[in-house]
C-alpha cells in the first residue's frame, strides 16, 4: 500500500529508532533530560528564537501558545482555512476563552496588512479586543503553499502596530523554507512564536517545537504543565527528533515527486491537478462526475491511499517513505482506479 494521506505516516529511520535506544535521560519537568535540553537548543538556533520547548504534538504547541499571548476574551485573528480554526476541535475557545475572527487570506493564507487593520478590535469598556494574530506556513488547506517573507511581515508590522503579537503554525515549516529558499530565521524574525512539527515531513515519530523568546517559553512551560503535556524521560522520543532535524535538508525531494505526482495525475481524463509549491497535491475530481469519497475507495482497492479534502478534492501527501517508483506506482493505481 503506497500511503499519501500524510506525511505524519511516516516510520521512523533505523538512525532514529537507535536513538531512542540509547538516549540519555533525566526528568525532564526538572529540565534535567540532556537529550531534550539539546532537541530545544538546537530547534531554537534552526528559527532564530531566544528558546523553544517540546510538546508532544502541534496542536498543542499551538493552543499553549494561544494561552501564553492573550487574556481571556480577547478575540483571536486567524484564516477561515487554517488549521487553528478547522482542526483543532475549537481549542482556542475551549483551553483559552478565545473568540475567533477570521480572515480570508486568499491564494497563500496570508493576510494583507488592511485585513489586520480591519479585523481589529479595540480593548474598551464593551471588547476585550484582539490578543492575537494566527498565520500558516505553508499553509495546509490551500494545498501546502508557502508565505513568502515579505507577506509575513507586512502582516506582523501591521499587528505589532496595534499591540497584537503574531504567532506562526508552522507544521511543515521547513517546507515553506525550502520552497521559498528562503532562512528560516529570517522568515520568522518578525514574529513572536513559532510552531513547528518533527513529525511532519521530517520523519521523527512524535513530537513538535514551540520557540520564541525566553519570557514566551517560561511560561509556556507553565502552561504545558497544565495541559497534561509535561513528560519525564522525554529523551527517548527527543532523540529520533534530533534525527529528524537534519531531514530539512531533504524536503527538495519530497516537493519534486509531488511535482511528478500533479503532473501524471493531471494527464488523467477527468481530473484536474494545479503544480504544487510543495509536498501536497491537491487533486479536483470534479469532471469525472465522482466524490473525492467514492474515487479514494477504489483507489485504496488499487494500492494506494489520500485524504478527503473535499467534495471533490483529493490531497495526496509526498514524504520521505515515498520514493520515485512509489509516485509512478500511485499515478498507475488512480488511473485504475479512474
Amino acid at each position: 500500500m503506497i500511503d499519501l494521506r500524510s506525511d505524519t505516516v511516516t516510520t521512523p529511520s533505523e538512525e532514529m529508532r537507535a536513538a531512542a535506544a540509547d538516549a540519555e535521560v533525566g526528568d525532564d519537568v526538572y529540565g534535567e533530560d540532556p537529550t531534550v535540553n539539546e532537541l530545544e537548543r538546537r530547534a531554537a538556533e534552526a528559527v532564530g528564537k531566544e528558546a523553544a520547548m517540546y510538546v508532544p504534538t502541534g496542536t498543542m504547541g499551538n493552543q499553549i501558545a494561544a494561552r501564553v499571548h492573550t487574556d481571556r476574551g480577547q478575540e483571536a485573528l486567524v484564516e477561515a482555512e487554517s488549521h487553528v480554526y478547522k482542526y483543532e476541535l475549537g481549542g482556542f475557545a475551549q483551553h483559552s476563552n478565545l473568540q475567533v475572527r477570521t480572515y480570508d487570506g486568499g491564494a497563500n493564507g496570508a493576510p494583507t496588512p488592511e485585513q489586520v487593520r480591519d479585523g481589529f478590535v479595540a480593548e474598551d469598556l464593551h471588547r476585550a479586543g484582539t490578543g492575537l494574530l494566527c498565520l500558516e506556513n505553508t499553509h495546509n488547506v490551500k494545498g501546502g503553499v508557502p508565505v513568502p517573507a515579505d507577506d509575513v511581515a507586512a502582516a506582523a508590522e501591521a499587528a505589532h502596530d496595534l499591540g497584537v503579537p503574531v504567532h506562526v503554525d508552522g507544521a511543515r515549516l521547513f517546507n515553506a523554507v525550502t520552497a521559498l529558499d528562503a532562512d528560516a530565521a529570517e522568515l520568522l524574525a518578525p514574529v513572536d512564536s513559532v510552531m513547528f512539527c518533527l513529525s511532519k515531513g521530517l520523519g521523527a515519530p512524535v513530537g513538535s517545537m514551540l520557540a520564541g523568546s525566553e519570557e514566551f517559553v517560561e511560561e509556556a512551560r507553565r502552561v504545558r504543565k497544565l495541559m497534561g503535556g509535561g513528560m519525564r524521560q522525554a529523551g527517548i522520543i527527543a532523540a529520533p527528533g534530533l534525527e529528524a532535524l537534519a531531514n530539512r535538508d531533504r524536503l527538495h525531494v519530497d516537493h519534486e515527486r509531488a511535482k511528478e505526482l500533479a503532473a501524471g495525475l493531471d494527464d488523467l481524463d477527468g481530473l484536474s491537478v494545479a503544480e504544487p509549491d510543495t509536498n501536497i497535491v491537491l487533486v479536483d475530481t470534479t469532471e469525472t462526475g465522482e466524490t473525492a469519497a467514492a474515487l479514494l475507495e477504489r483507489c485504496e482497492q488499487e494500492g494506494v491511499r489520500g485524504s478527503e479534502f473535499g467534495e471533490h478534492t483529493i490531497r495526496f501527501c509526498t514524504h520521505l517513505d515515498v520514493d520515485d517508483e512509489d509516485v509512478a506506482a500511485a499515478i498507475d493505481a488512480v488511473e485504475r482506479a479512474l
